[in-house]
Protein backbone atom coordinates (compact mmCIF):
# COMPACT_ATOMS: atom_id res chain seq x y z
CA UNK A 1 0.00 0.00 0.00
CA UNK A 2 1.50 3.40 -1.10
CA UNK A 3 2.39 5.65 2.25
CA UNK A 4 1.12 9.37 2.10
CA UNK A 5 4.17 10.43 1.53
CA UNK A 6 4.42 8.84 -1.67
CA UNK A 7 0.65 9.97 -2.75
CA UNK A 8 1.75 13.48 -2.24
CA UNK A 9 5.21 12.97 -3.56
CA UNK A 10 2.87 12.06 -6.78
CA UNK A 11 0.68 15.11 -6.77
CA UNK A 12 3.41 16.98 -6.31
CA UNK A 13 5.31 15.52 -9.37
CA UNK A 14 2.03 15.97 -11.21
CA UNK A 15 1.53 19.31 -10.28
CA UNK A 16 4.63 20.60 -10.93
CA UNK A 17 4.23 19.46 -14.99
CA UNK A 18 6.79 16.36 -14.51
CA UNK A 19 6.22 14.65 -17.68
CA UNK A 20 7.84 11.09 -18.33
CA UNK A 21 9.53 11.07 -21.70
CA UNK A 22 8.93 7.93 -23.43
CA UNK A 23 10.05 5.51 -20.22
CA UNK A 24 13.06 7.72 -19.43
CA UNK A 25 13.59 9.30 -16.11
CA UNK A 26 10.82 12.41 -15.31
CA UNK A 27 11.55 15.77 -17.04
CA UNK A 28 11.05 18.55 -14.31
CA UNK A 29 8.69 21.29 -15.69
CA UNK A 30 9.17 25.30 -13.96
CA UNK A 31 6.29 27.28 -15.52
CA UNK A 32 7.05 31.04 -16.37
CA UNK A 33 3.88 32.52 -15.61
CA UNK A 34 2.29 36.00 -14.85
CA UNK A 35 -1.11 37.91 -14.42
CA UNK A 36 -2.36 39.18 -17.31
CA UNK A 37 -1.13 42.74 -16.29
CA UNK A 38 2.60 41.35 -16.07
CA UNK A 39 2.57 43.18 -12.40
CA UNK A 40 3.14 39.83 -10.55
CA UNK A 41 5.53 37.35 -12.33
CA UNK A 42 7.18 34.26 -11.39
CA UNK A 43 9.58 31.31 -12.04
CA UNK A 44 7.13 27.97 -10.16
CA UNK A 45 8.80 26.26 -9.03
CA UNK A 46 10.73 28.81 -7.61
CA UNK A 47 13.92 26.92 -6.44
CA UNK A 48 14.69 23.01 -7.54
CA UNK A 49 17.44 20.52 -6.51
CA UNK A 50 18.05 17.94 -9.29
CA UNK A 51 20.28 15.69 -9.63
CA UNK A 52 23.41 16.17 -12.25
CA UNK A 53 22.35 15.35 -16.28
CA UNK A 54 18.73 16.19 -15.33
CA UNK A 55 17.23 18.08 -17.95
CA UNK A 56 14.72 20.62 -17.29
CA UNK A 57 11.72 22.19 -18.82
CA UNK A 58 10.99 25.82 -18.76
CA UNK A 59 7.42 26.19 -19.92
CA UNK A 60 5.89 29.41 -21.19
CA UNK A 61 2.23 29.60 -18.96
CA UNK A 62 1.65 33.61 -19.28
CA UNK A 63 2.95 36.75 -20.20
CA UNK A 64 6.55 37.00 -22.43
CA UNK A 65 9.39 35.46 -20.65
CA UNK A 66 12.98 34.13 -20.89
CA UNK A 67 15.22 32.15 -18.71
CA UNK A 68 18.72 33.38 -18.67
CA UNK A 69 21.87 32.37 -16.49
CA UNK A 70 23.36 34.93 -13.95
CA UNK A 71 26.80 34.75 -15.88
CA UNK A 72 28.60 37.93 -17.40
CA UNK A 73 27.87 36.25 -21.22
CA UNK A 74 24.26 37.62 -20.42
CA UNK A 75 24.82 41.18 -20.46
CA UNK A 76 27.86 41.17 -18.39
CA UNK A 77 25.58 39.94 -15.33
CA UNK A 78 27.86 38.79 -11.82
CA UNK A 79 28.34 35.02 -11.99
CA UNK A 80 26.30 33.08 -10.16
CA UNK A 81 26.43 29.17 -11.73
CA UNK A 82 29.37 27.03 -11.21
CA UNK A 83 32.13 28.18 -13.09
CA UNK A 84 32.46 25.01 -14.99
CA UNK A 85 28.85 25.43 -16.07
CA UNK A 86 28.00 26.83 -19.53
CA UNK A 87 25.71 30.25 -19.75
CA UNK A 88 22.27 29.86 -21.21
CA UNK A 89 20.00 32.45 -22.47
CA UNK A 90 16.44 31.35 -23.76
CA UNK A 91 15.84 34.63 -25.68
CA UNK A 92 12.04 35.23 -25.76
CA UNK A 93 9.31 32.99 -25.58
CA UNK A 94 6.15 34.43 -26.39
CA UNK A 95 3.11 31.85 -26.78
CA UNK A 96 1.42 30.07 -24.10
CA UNK A 97 3.64 26.40 -24.65
CA UNK A 98 6.58 27.94 -26.02
CA UNK A 99 9.70 25.62 -24.26
CA UNK A 100 13.77 25.61 -23.42
CA UNK A 101 15.14 22.77 -22.44
CA UNK A 102 18.20 22.68 -20.75
CA UNK A 103 20.26 20.07 -19.26
CA UNK A 104 22.35 20.90 -16.24
CA UNK A 105 25.55 18.90 -16.04
CA UNK A 106 27.75 20.29 -13.62
CA UNK A 107 27.23 20.42 -9.69
CA UNK A 108 26.41 23.56 -7.74
CA UNK A 109 23.71 26.11 -7.31
CA UNK A 110 22.59 28.14 -10.52
CA UNK A 111 20.72 31.31 -10.06
CA UNK A 112 18.75 32.58 -13.34
CA UNK A 113 15.94 35.83 -14.20
CA UNK A 114 13.68 36.87 -16.84
CA UNK A 115 15.13 39.26 -18.56
CA UNK A 116 12.42 41.58 -18.95
CA UNK A 117 11.20 40.92 -15.38
CA UNK A 118 14.68 40.51 -13.29
CA UNK A 119 13.88 44.08 -11.67
CA UNK A 120 10.07 42.78 -10.97
CA UNK A 121 11.94 39.59 -9.03
CA UNK A 122 11.34 37.08 -10.92
CA UNK A 123 14.42 34.58 -10.59
CA UNK A 124 14.67 30.99 -9.61
CA UNK A 125 17.42 28.96 -8.38
CA UNK A 126 18.30 25.32 -9.10
CA UNK A 127 20.62 23.19 -7.19
CA UNK A 128 21.63 20.20 -9.02
CA UNK A 129 23.62 17.69 -6.70
CA UNK A 130 25.85 19.30 -3.84
CA UNK A 131 25.48 23.21 -3.82
CA UNK A 132 28.75 25.03 -4.43
CA UNK A 133 29.92 27.69 -6.38
CA UNK A 134 29.02 31.29 -7.01
CA UNK A 135 25.45 30.64 -5.87
CA UNK A 136 26.17 30.43 -2.30
CA UNK A 137 28.33 33.61 -2.45
CA UNK A 138 26.78 37.04 -0.84
CA UNK A 139 25.19 38.73 -3.70
CA UNK A 140 28.11 41.35 -3.91
CA UNK A 141 31.03 39.08 -3.62
CA UNK A 142 32.41 40.26 -7.08
CA UNK A 143 32.63 44.05 -6.06
CA UNK A 144 35.89 43.31 -4.21
CA UNK A 145 37.72 42.35 -7.14
CA UNK A 146 38.97 44.71 -10.00
CA UNK A 147 38.42 42.14 -12.74
CA UNK A 148 34.77 41.46 -12.00
CA UNK A 149 34.02 44.98 -10.42
CA UNK A 150 32.11 45.50 -13.40
CA UNK A 151 29.97 42.51 -13.60
CA UNK A 152 25.95 43.69 -12.97
CA UNK A 153 24.52 43.09 -9.34
CA UNK A 154 21.73 41.24 -8.83
CA UNK A 155 18.34 43.59 -8.39
CA UNK A 156 16.76 44.16 -4.65
CA UNK A 157 13.91 43.07 -5.73
CA UNK A 158 15.45 39.86 -7.32
CA UNK A 159 17.97 39.03 -4.47
CA UNK A 160 14.75 39.08 -2.29
CA UNK A 161 12.95 36.37 -4.11
CA UNK A 162 15.37 33.55 -4.36
CA UNK A 163 14.57 30.68 -1.80
CA UNK A 164 17.37 29.68 0.35
CA UNK A 165 19.48 27.00 -0.94
CA UNK A 166 19.24 25.37 2.19
CA UNK A 167 15.10 25.30 2.03
CA UNK A 168 15.59 23.94 -1.42
CA UNK A 169 17.92 21.09 -0.09
CA UNK A 170 15.22 19.82 2.92
CA UNK A 171 12.12 20.34 0.39
CA UNK A 172 13.52 19.33 -2.94
CA UNK A 173 11.19 22.22 -4.63
CA UNK A 174 9.71 24.98 -3.43
CA UNK A 175 6.67 26.65 -4.87
CA UNK A 176 6.15 30.25 -6.22
CA UNK A 177 3.42 32.28 -3.95
CA UNK A 178 2.63 35.42 -5.61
Amino acid sequence: MPTRRAILGGAAALLAGVVPAGGASPVPVIRMTGDALGARVGFDPVGLWVPPGTTVRFVIHANVHATAAYHPANGNRCLRIPEAAAAWNSNYLVNPGDSFDLTLAVEGVYDYYCEPHEQAGMVGRIVVGAPSGPGLEPFDYFTADPATAHWQGVPKAARAAFPPVDRIMAERTVWLVL
